[in-house]
């Protein structure tokens, strides 16, 4: 039974709900077993109604969980129903879009363990309470944020999680204020990723003199300043993995710089 258990694990939050169960009586109750829902990845979309675009790799999913449980089946329900079915045992936690207070709240409450939160991209309306939960998930590991309250979790994560140790935050502006919280809240901070996101070069410089613990730092296709230059890589000299490729240009200037136009 650990052996399927385990197995049953790794299958994927669609296949261990809608598929497993129905396979046979020893794959049902192994279904339920909470170790199988440790890792909870939820699909992005709950509601096939919230699905725009036809080709949504969710959409199957969703439109299943509407004949099998009931059509207007709420993300805050959804996401309880789930949750509850680890004991307590989570430890990795993608949140669906049109995540609600509600529901962040239950995770807060009943994930103690949790080490890795996906904040995801359409939770903006939560993310301004974030803050007041960080205290509740003392092993905090890693955190994948929206664009906003950087400034207001940080702190938290600094004072509550002695562990973090990774920090994603694409698309997202990075202004001298999150550069200061991620320097003097996120001491031990191992693996940086600013992907796609909006800052100058100050603002590069002042994460790469005070974030001395990097070894991974990407910056691929941000934007906000020329290039990589001599400086940066000097100081970004000691990051064992240091990513920058793809077009640095400043925002609202059409000309992009040469150096960095072509690279992949």
């Amino acid at each position: 039974m650990d052996i399927l258990v385990n197995v049953l694990g790794r299958v994927g939050m669609e296949s261990l709900l809608l598929d497993v169960p129905y396979v046979c009586k020893s794959w049902y109750k192994a279904s339920r077993e909470p170790q199988c829902w440790e890792n909870l990845i939820f699909p992005t979309y709950i509601k096939s109604d919230d699905i725009m675009e036809e080709d949504c790799p969710d959409r199957a999913f969703a439109e299943r969980l509407a004949v099998n449980y009931q059509e207007n089946l709420s993300v805050t329900a959804f996401l309880k129903f789930i949750v509850n079915r680890s004991c307590g045992r989570t430890t990795i936690i993608k949140l669906p879009n049109y995540c609600t207070e509600e529901a962040l709240e239950y995770v807060a409450n009943e994930c103690p363990r949790l080490k890795v939160l996906h904040v995801g991209a359409f939770n903006m309306s939560i993310e301004d309470i974030i803050p007041k939960f960080i205290s509740k998930w003392k092993s905090l590991e890693m955190m994948r944020m929206g664009k906003l309250h950087m400034e207001e979790v940080l702190p938290q994560i600094g004072l509550h999680c002695n562990n973090f140790i990774w920090l994603s935050a694409p698309y997202t502006y990075i202004g001298k204020d999150e550069a200061s919280a991620i320097v003097t809240s996120l001491p031990k901070l191992k693996y940086l990723d600013l992907h796609n996101a909006s800052f100058e070069k100050e603002t590069l410089v002042m994460i790469l003199k005070g974030c001395k613990k990097l070894v991974h730092l990407d910056i691929r296709n941000c934007w906000g300043f020329y290039g990589v230059d001599a400086e940066i890589l000097e100081l970004a000299s000691h990051i064992p993995t240091f990513m920058y490729e793809g077009p640095i240009i400043l925002p609202f200037y059409d000309k992009v710089n040469e150096r960095t136009m072509f690279m992949v």
